[in-house]
């Protein structure tokens, strides 16, 4: 049996924080940063639970600013 594992890449220089892609996110695989910013001022997201990702991309099609990239990879076993 194979599952699909994800992986999110975010462009955090084009991250406003809206928090849109974690409420998105049925996983909880994303968070805003703790006290990080990105040279725009604003907090960006970051995967803190990155090997729950299953690569659904809800994430990246919430994101008004296209910053989120999801990739999917089929894992046997």
């Amino acid at each position: 049996m194979s599952k699909i594992k994800g992986q999110i890449l975010v462009n955090t220089n084009r991250c406003k924080g809206c928090s849109l892609c974690i409420e998105a996110c049925a996983k909880g695989v994303i968070a805003l940063a703790s006290k990080k910013v990105n040279v725009s001022g604003y907090p960006y997201i970051e995967a803190v639970n990155p090997d729950d990702c299953i690569g659904c991309a809800s994430c990246a099609i919430v994101c008004p600013d296209g910053c989120i990239t999801v990739y999917r990879k089929k894992m046997e076993g």
